[in-house]
């Protein structure tokens, strides 16, 4: 179900709670609201659509992905980036990493570890970021 955009900065700023199997409906919504807005948008966090689970789902090279429970194990190559959000107004400066090694549960709760680069990193880092009720 395509869910609305939250721009409460409250609600936005605070820690999301763990993702457990009754939560996987989740996954669906996410998904269908990113694809609705696929020519503004590249990713959503679960607070994004006004429910504080620590769930993302994002573009990985033209392939939507979710990651329930995301953690960010180790980070490398530090640059500065100017980011947008549809939950927020504008654009805001942001400290990024080039590669970072993920560790999160699939749809299946199976555990997984993968290291991203470039853009895609770029992307989970900034949804990441919205689980740790960081507004950037």
């Amino acid at each position: 179900m395509i869910r609305d955009i939250c721009k409460d900065e409250t609600f936005l700023a605070q820690k999301a709670q763990p993702v457990t199997p009754d939560d996987l409906p989740l996954a669906a919504d996410l998904l269908d609201t990113l694809a609705h807005h696929r020519d503004s948008c590249v990713g959503l966090a679960a607070n994004m659509i006004g429910v504080n689970k620590r769930a993302i789902v994002f573009d990985s090279e033209g392939t939507s992905m979710v990651m329930f429970n995301p953690e960010i194990l180790k980070m490398s190559g530090p640059y500065s980036a100017e980011e947008g959000c549809l939950s927020l107004t504008g654009t805001r400066p942001a400290k990024r990493f080039h590669t970072i090694k993920v560790r999160w549960q699939n749809e299946k709760f199976q555990d997984r570890i993968k290291t991203f680069t470039g853009w895609t990193a770029q992307i989970i880092q900034h949804e990441i970021d919205h689980c740790e009720g960081i507004i950037i």
